[in-house]
């Protein structure tokens, strides 16, 4: 059985795999096809690539979850704080090869990999001349441990490209330069008549707005490290075949209506609908309404309504921004006659595709907009933002507080509402020309009429490429942004993730007197998330973020509240300054050109001075360093075999935690600050490290010791054997005294007792996080028992070689009269045949007083695939086997 067929583009012949050939395909949601064609062309063997095609088919057509298929996405995405412990782990599994007597060069990905430095910059300095080069220089200084690491892995491994610090953030460069939408295999893999095989570009990545890429026709989306390191390593990943939620894009967007407008209408929209775990596209005469890079603004907020992706098909405005942005003639023909031949091209007036729902949206009905003040999908009306504030601040029962700041020897009376940021920030909207530009025009409106930022505002620009910059600096409008205050402070994700910086010491004084705003043209706007000075947070388009920092409050009607005053002492308002369309669309017929983007990504993986001194040479192994705190060789192969040995018997394991239900993985996984009294501190102090000098978990998750300190350890986490004490406490049966968890596992793992950990319903739900995982396991835990689990963190945990038991249908822990203090005995399983058998197992708990109870419990190996990975100790192990076979 083959599904091969030859497409002839030009001069050019090449093998594809038609999904025509699958009955049904035509109607199937444009996702559905990538899928479908992924299926045909990576199943094991052609009746599997059958078997899977039709689960797709049925699913899709009904409208329905199907059964579990396998995707093999063509290349990977990482930024560096999600990377860094992905190329550790590649790093100890060359070390663990050489040991097992293989060649540590087999090691490498099998899949193109691209990670992006863009995580670790800090707005520490903002505002003023030369903020750049100060915030690159404390990156370095912080940072320089991981990135002399990520600059061996970059001259070490094979299929790696690796963007220094500078350049950019990960979405947009991966639009502008990595996605090919349609790719062509390696040198050497050829259809079986000699011609190379194209196919969809399909990815995942380490960061949740993945789906950016969305926007211009190519499928992916986020996934937490092990995923990640699976598909890198050329391994499957698991998935249930989607619903499908089809919107249907009409009309044309209104003047002064932009790209960040329609995606935070799509926030509220599909949040009210309930599209979490679903896949989203649009279809419709509006889809050609948008360009390429609104499309792709609207596909970054994806994970702000909770579906896996927002997918655009291609078309003719798909083409013109390949042609843009330096891809070849040869190329965008090809994308074009590929899209074609699978039914991928937007069409409106084809016949309709099967979905399980279909929403509708005009886009002349999408009206300037901002949203928050702590949740992307709580939508405002620009003009009804004013109103809309002060019900907020009545509804948080706030009086009328004022506080005094003095900034450069003035006194300023402040209240609620005060704007402690404005973040011109990547992400969401520095991937879309025209409103970058509109910011601008924005800006050079409001200095010429003598306009400038309330002096308590902390200003902030991150363009998220260097072409954006460029862009602004031929348009003139550079220098209009810096007398405002916007200078380039650095490339890199910033304000969304927290990095905004330190406000001055004068706000920092206030932030518990007044609720202090933040304004910024990224994507989440969680309290707390941008700087925890800061109360309310409202995302809304670059412009508006200028006109609000000339305000200096959200206690303003912008259709009717002056912004200031100009030299004349006039009023000067909001439609002042706010560009006009047609100047907008001149500006970006001028200096939107190719050779813009060829100018800015040229020397893109060289790196600055800084860079390029790193002392990093290729080698096959990695030489640790000792005394390092931020990248560690991992146990994770320590005693393995180069043969298959199986899992030891799980007997006597003492309970960890027991947790009730929805236990996310933020719980779990280690993140943002360092608690100077729990485990991690101690051991970061006993190597050195002053407090001052933690950093976050984020920076250090190539540090296996601190990041497994730091697992089960969110302030929030209740665990029913820490009697009442939140957080990463629990009791130690050693002892039985209630101590840090981290204590406990250490006692257990001295006398060689395995761990457990009880839960209810959903463990592990919330985004997919690898140390979620990993830190159990590090921790001694065998085994997860609980009422159900959240999909990917049971694959991860599978990944990690750690059981996971469901508990049957009407029991738990609680019915079951466990409370934590027993000891747990999992019967023997068989995974000869990859399945588990048996297939419902039995489990007895001891109590301390002798009594037994005995129960029985499903486990949730579900796929032959995951029998293999869990018999290895996990899918590092299993792969590494694999390849020294090989």
């Amino acid at each position: 059985m083959s599904f091969e067929a030859s497409l002839k583009v030009g001069n050019g012949a090449y093998t594809y795999y038609p999904v025509s050939e699958i009955e049904g395909a035509a109607q199937l949601p444009y996702s559905l096809t990538v899928l479908l064609e992924n299926a045909l062309r990576c199943g094991r063997t052609p009746e599997e690539a059958q078997a899977m095609a039709e689960r797709i088919v049925t699913a899709g057509l009904a409208g329905q979850t199907g059964e579990e298929v396998e995707f093999s996405p063509a290349r990977v995405l990482f930024q560096d704080f999600t990377g860094v412990p992905v190329f550790v782990d590649f790093a100890v599994m060359r070390e663990a090869c050489a040991d097992l007597g293989g060649d540590p060069k087999k090691i490498n990905p099998q899949v193109p990999c691209d990670l992006v430095i863009d995580h670790s910059v800090i707005a520490d300095v903002a505002g003023c001349d030369g903020c750049m080069d100060e915030n690159m220089k404390l990156e370095f200084k912080r940072n320089g441990e991981r990135y002399d690491f990520l600059k061996w892995a970059q001259e070490s491994f094979e299929n790696v490209r690796i963007v220094p610090p500078g350049q950019g953030i990960c979405h947009q460069l991966n639009i502008e330069k990595f996605a090919s939408v349609v790719m062509e295999s390696p040198a050497g893999l050829t259809g079986a008549d000699g011609t190379p095989v194209v196919y969809f570009d399909t990815l995942v990545g380490t960061d949740s707005h993945t789906p950016t890429a969305n926007g211009i026709g190519v499928l992916g989306w986020g996934v937490g490290g092990i995923e990640a390191e699976a598909a890198a390593l050329g391994q499957p990943i698991t998935t249930l075949v989607p619903r499908v939620i089809g919107v249907k894009l009409t009309g044309d967007l209104s003047e002064g209506v932009s790209a960040m407008d329609v995606s935070l209408t799509f926030a509220q929209m599909l949040r009210e609908r309930g599209v979490v775990g679903c896949f989203v596209e649009c279809f419709g005469p509006g889809v050609a309404a948008l360009s390429a890079t609104q499309r792709a603004c609207i596909s970054n907020m994806t994970p702000e309504y909770g579906c896996t992706c927002t997918l655009f098909p291609v078309d003719d405005r798909t083409l013109d921004y390949l042609r843009l942005t330096g891809r070849s003639a040869e190329q965008v023909a090809l994308v074009e006659a590929y899209a074609k031949a699978q039914g991928y091209w937007n069409d409106p007036e084809a016949a309709p595709r099967t979905y399980a729902e279909v929403i509708e949206l005009d886009l002349s009905t999408v009206q300037p907009s901002l949203a928050g003040p702590s949740r992307p999908h709580d939508r405002i009306p620009l003009a009804k933002a004013g109103e809309r504030f002060r019900a907020i601040c009545a509804e948080r029962g706030l009086d009328d507080a004022t506080v005094h700041v003095e900034v450069d020897g003035e006194d300023y009376e402040l209240t609620h509402g005060a704007i402690a940021i404005a973040a011109v920030t990547s992400c969401t909207t520095a991937t879309d020309q025209a409103m970058m530009l509109a910011t601008g025009l924005m800006a050079r409106n409001a200095a010429e009429r003598g306009l400038a930022p309330a002096p308590w505002v902390k200003t902030i620009l991150a363009p998220g490429s260097r072409a954006t910059e460029l862009l602004l600096e031929r348009a003139g409008l550079t220098e209009p942004l810096r007398q405002l205050g916007f200078y380039t402070c650095g490339f890199g994700c910033m304000s969304c993730i927290g990095n905004s910086g330190p406000l001055s010491e004068a706000m920092h004084a206030v932030a518990d007197d007044i609720e202090l705003a933040s304004v910024l043209s990224g994507n989440r706007n969680f309290e707390g998330r941008i700087s925890p000075d800061v109360s309310q947070n409202y995302l809304m388009q670059p412009a508006n973020v200028i006109a609000y920092a000339i305000a200096g409050t959200m206690d303003i009607d912008l259709e009717k509240d002056p912004l200031g005053t100009d030299a004349e002492g006039n009023p000067v308002f909001y439609a002042d300054i706010v560009p006009a369309a047609d100047e907008v669309a001149a500006f970006v017929d001028e200096f939107v050109t190719a050779d813009l983007y060829e100018q800015g990504a040229a020397n893109m993986f060289e790196g600055d001075a800084a860079w390029q001194a790193l002392g990093a040479e290729p080698s096959d192994t990695f030489a640790w360093d000792d005394d390092s705190t931020y990248v560690r060789r991992p146990p994770y192969f320590d005693g393995m075999t180069r043969e298959v040995s199986g899992q030891d018997a799980i007997e006597g394991a003492r309970v960890l935690g027991n947790f009730g239900d929805f236990i996310t993985t933020d719980h779990i996984s280690p993140a943002g600050a360092i608690a100077p009294d729990m485990p991690a501190a101690e051991y970061l102090e006993t190597h050195g490290v002053a407090p001052a000098d933690f950093n976050t978990y984020g920076s250090r998750r190539g540090n296996h010791e601190v990041m497994m300190r730091g697992t089960f350890a969110n302030v929030k986490l209740q665990n029913k054997l820490a009697c009442g004490r939140k957080g990463g406490w629990t009791r130690d049966f050693t002892t039985g005294e209630i101590t840090p968890l981290y204590y406990a596992a250490e006692n257990y793992a001295a006398s060689d007792t395995p761990a457990a950990v009880l839960a209810g319903k959903m463990y592990g739900s919330g985004s997919s996080r690898d140390w979620a995982a990993k830190g159990p396991m590090l921790l001694g835990v065998r085994v997860a028992i609980a009422e159900s689990f959240e999909r990917i963190h049971r694959s991860n945990l599978i990944g990690m070689g750690i059981l996971p038991l469901q508990f049957i249908e009407g029991q738990n822990a609680e019915t079951l009269g466990l409370d934590g203090s027993e000891t747990i005995t999992v019967a023997p399983i068989d995974f000869s045949a990859g399945l588990p058998s048996p297939a419902v197992v039995k489990v007895t708990a001891e109590k301390p007083d002798g009594g037994v109870v005995t129960f029985d419990a499903i486990v949730r190996i579900d796929t032959p695939t995951e029998g293999r990975y869990y018999e290895n100790g996990g899918i590092l192990q299993y792969v590494l086997r694999d390849l020294i076979k090989g």
